[in-house]
Protein backbone atom coordinates (compact mmCIF):
# COMPACT_ATOMS: atom_id res chain seq x y z
CA UNK A 1 0.00 0.00 0.00
CA UNK A 2 1.44 3.47 -0.70
CA UNK A 3 2.09 5.92 2.13
CA UNK A 4 0.14 8.83 1.90
CA UNK A 5 1.06 12.53 1.48
CA UNK A 6 1.19 14.13 5.00
CA UNK A 7 -0.07 17.57 5.60
CA UNK A 8 0.62 20.20 8.15
CA UNK A 9 -2.26 22.23 9.58
CA UNK A 10 -1.41 25.00 11.59
CA UNK A 11 -3.97 24.82 13.94
CA UNK A 12 -5.89 28.15 15.74
CA UNK A 13 -7.71 25.95 18.01
CA UNK A 14 -9.33 22.50 18.27
CA UNK A 15 -12.68 23.49 17.32
CA UNK A 16 -11.82 25.19 14.05
CA UNK A 17 -9.75 22.30 13.41
CA UNK A 18 -11.94 19.71 13.30
CA UNK A 19 -14.08 19.89 10.46
CA UNK A 20 -10.11 20.29 8.75
CA UNK A 21 -8.91 17.44 9.72
CA UNK A 22 -12.09 15.33 9.03
CA UNK A 23 -11.67 16.95 5.32
CA UNK A 24 -8.14 16.74 5.17
CA UNK A 25 -7.85 13.55 6.75
CA UNK A 26 -9.58 11.28 3.91
CA UNK A 27 -6.88 11.85 1.50
CA UNK A 28 -3.71 12.31 3.57
CA UNK A 29 -2.33 12.08 6.44
CA UNK A 30 -2.50 15.16 9.03
CA UNK A 31 -0.50 16.80 11.58
CA UNK A 32 -1.30 19.16 13.94
CA UNK A 33 0.86 22.17 14.39
CA UNK A 34 0.10 24.49 17.37
CA UNK A 35 1.71 27.60 16.85
CA UNK A 36 -0.25 30.57 18.31
CA UNK A 37 1.98 33.12 20.52
CA UNK A 38 -1.07 36.05 19.73
CA UNK A 39 -3.35 34.54 22.45
CA UNK A 40 -3.46 36.11 25.50
CA UNK A 41 -3.40 35.85 28.36
CA UNK A 42 -1.54 32.42 28.95
CA UNK A 43 -4.43 30.39 30.83
CA UNK A 44 -6.24 31.17 27.85
CA UNK A 45 -3.08 29.80 25.57
CA UNK A 46 -3.14 26.93 27.48
CA UNK A 47 -7.26 26.04 27.16
CA UNK A 48 -6.66 25.82 23.59
CA UNK A 49 -3.40 24.24 23.45
CA UNK A 50 -5.68 21.45 25.75
CA UNK A 51 -8.68 21.23 23.30
CA UNK A 52 -6.21 20.53 20.42
CA UNK A 53 -4.54 18.15 21.85
CA UNK A 54 -7.58 16.31 23.41
CA UNK A 55 -9.10 16.66 19.41
CA UNK A 56 -5.94 15.15 18.30
CA UNK A 57 -6.14 12.56 20.70
CA UNK A 58 -9.96 11.63 19.50
CA UNK A 59 -8.71 11.83 15.57
CA UNK A 60 -5.78 10.11 15.75
CA UNK A 61 -3.44 12.73 14.84
CA UNK A 62 0.00 13.89 15.56
CA UNK A 63 0.16 17.36 17.44
CA UNK A 64 3.23 19.14 17.53
CA UNK A 65 2.95 22.18 19.60
CA UNK A 66 5.73 25.40 18.99
CA UNK A 67 7.04 27.55 21.57
CA UNK A 68 4.91 30.02 22.97
CA UNK A 69 6.09 33.13 22.78
CA UNK A 70 4.08 35.88 23.25
CA UNK A 71 6.65 38.95 23.43
CA UNK A 72 7.74 37.99 20.07
CA UNK A 73 4.36 38.54 18.80
CA UNK A 74 3.79 41.64 20.37
CA UNK A 75 7.30 43.10 18.83
CA UNK A 76 5.69 41.74 15.31
CA UNK A 77 2.83 43.62 15.80
CA UNK A 78 3.72 46.99 17.26
CA UNK A 79 2.33 49.95 15.97
CA UNK A 80 -0.84 48.05 15.26
CA UNK A 81 -2.20 47.27 18.31
CA UNK A 82 -5.33 49.79 17.62
CA UNK A 83 -6.18 48.25 13.93
CA UNK A 84 -9.71 46.88 13.78
CA UNK A 85 -10.51 43.36 13.75
CA UNK A 86 -9.67 42.22 10.27
CA UNK A 87 -6.71 44.90 9.24
CA UNK A 88 -3.21 45.07 9.03
CA UNK A 89 -2.38 43.57 12.14
CA UNK A 90 -4.19 40.51 11.25
CA UNK A 91 -2.09 40.18 8.76
CA UNK A 92 0.72 40.40 10.51
CA UNK A 93 -0.48 37.86 12.62
CA UNK A 94 -1.26 35.67 9.71
CA UNK A 95 2.23 35.95 8.26
CA UNK A 96 3.77 35.47 11.91
CA UNK A 97 2.26 32.04 12.46
CA UNK A 98 2.21 30.78 8.63
CA UNK A 99 6.38 31.68 9.14
CA UNK A 100 6.32 29.19 11.62
CA UNK A 101 4.06 26.78 10.11
CA UNK A 102 5.99 26.66 7.03
CA UNK A 103 9.38 26.14 9.25
CA UNK A 104 8.06 23.08 10.85
CA UNK A 105 6.77 21.55 7.74
CA UNK A 106 10.38 22.12 6.28
CA UNK A 107 12.07 21.23 8.81
CA UNK A 108 10.25 17.76 9.06
CA UNK A 109 9.56 17.24 5.86
CA UNK A 110 6.45 17.51 4.87
CA UNK A 111 5.34 18.81 1.39
CA UNK A 112 2.24 21.26 2.03
CA UNK A 113 1.13 23.47 4.94
CA UNK A 114 -2.31 24.62 5.37
CA UNK A 115 -4.33 26.41 8.04
CA UNK A 116 -7.77 26.35 9.94
CA UNK A 117 -8.04 30.20 10.27
CA UNK A 118 -9.86 29.93 7.22
CA UNK A 119 -12.93 27.48 8.57
CA UNK A 120 -13.69 30.73 10.92
CA UNK A 121 -16.38 33.50 9.59
CA UNK A 122 -14.96 36.17 11.48
CA UNK A 123 -11.27 35.70 9.19
CA UNK A 124 -10.99 36.93 5.63
CA UNK A 125 -10.04 34.34 3.85
CA UNK A 126 -8.53 36.01 1.10
CA UNK A 127 -6.29 38.02 3.64
CA UNK A 128 -5.14 34.25 4.80
CA UNK A 129 -4.14 33.30 1.28
CA UNK A 130 -2.51 36.79 0.56
CA UNK A 131 -0.31 36.08 3.19
CA UNK A 132 -0.08 32.39 2.54
CA UNK A 133 1.21 33.03 -1.11
CA UNK A 134 4.72 34.20 0.52
CA UNK A 135 5.26 30.54 1.24
CA UNK A 136 5.93 28.01 -1.84
CA UNK A 137 4.28 24.84 -0.20
CA UNK A 138 1.26 26.73 1.57
CA UNK A 139 -2.12 25.50 0.02
CA UNK A 140 -4.97 27.36 0.21
CA UNK A 141 -7.96 25.67 1.17
CA UNK A 142 -11.31 27.86 1.95
CA UNK A 143 -12.47 25.21 5.28
CA UNK A 144 -15.49 27.48 5.66
CA UNK A 145 -16.74 26.38 1.94
CA UNK A 146 -18.80 23.65 2.16
CA UNK A 147 -20.73 24.27 5.48
CA UNK A 148 -17.12 24.51 7.20
CA UNK A 149 -18.21 26.76 10.01
CA UNK A 150 -21.49 25.06 10.61
CA UNK A 151 -19.26 21.32 11.09
CA UNK A 152 -16.96 22.62 13.19
CA UNK A 153 -19.58 23.69 15.77
CA UNK A 154 -21.42 20.65 15.63
CA UNK A 155 -17.79 18.29 16.35
CA UNK A 156 -16.60 20.87 18.94
CA UNK A 157 -20.16 20.49 20.84
CA UNK A 158 -19.87 16.33 20.08
CA UNK A 159 -16.22 16.20 20.93
CA UNK A 160 -16.79 18.20 24.19
CA UNK A 161 -14.44 20.83 23.23
CA UNK A 162 -13.35 24.36 25.01
CA UNK A 163 -14.59 26.85 22.81
CA UNK A 164 -13.48 30.21 23.00
CA UNK A 165 -15.16 33.73 22.65
CA UNK A 166 -12.53 35.68 20.97
CA UNK A 167 -9.72 35.61 17.92
CA UNK A 168 -7.05 35.29 20.66
CA UNK A 169 -4.93 38.61 21.10
CA UNK A 170 -5.99 41.15 23.64
CA UNK A 171 -6.87 43.49 21.06
CA UNK A 172 -9.57 41.36 19.76
CA UNK A 173 -11.12 41.14 22.98
CA UNK A 174 -11.87 45.33 22.81
CA UNK A 175 -14.51 43.95 19.89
Amino acid sequence: MPERERILLHTCCGPCATTCVERLSSERDVVLFFSNSNIAPEEEYIKRLRAAERLAEIMNVAIIQDAYDHEAWLRNIRGLEDEPEGGGRCGKCFAFSLAKAAAAAEKLGIPAFTTSLSVSRYKSSSQIFSVGRAFATFQSIDFKKRGGYDRSIELSRQYRLYRQKYCGCEFSRRV
